[in-house]
């Protein structure tokens, strides 16, 4: 059964809490490098809500941003 919008987002803000772990960051050390307000970044991981630039900042910042590429294949 396909997953809902927000079943995904919330899967993906779990990705991206389980990353900035794995880097030993604090969520305002990641909010600075991606440099995003702490509460963005605080909004992503639990409510998996964020604008695509945010998203893409978060990639760059927890070094996966290759990985946004596959997200819509020619």
């Amino acid at each position: 059964m396909f997953e809902t919008p927000p079943e995904i987002a919330t899967a993906i803000g779990g990705r991206i809490r389980a990353r900035r772990l794995g880097m030993g960051w604090s969520q305002a050390e990641a909010a600075d490098r991606a440099g995003v307000a702490y509460r963005t970044w605080r909004r992503m991981e639990t409510e998996g809500k964020a604008s695509i630039d945010d998203l893409v900042r978060a990639a760059i910042a927890l070094r996966c941003e290759q990985d946004l590429n596959a997200l819509f294949p020619q």
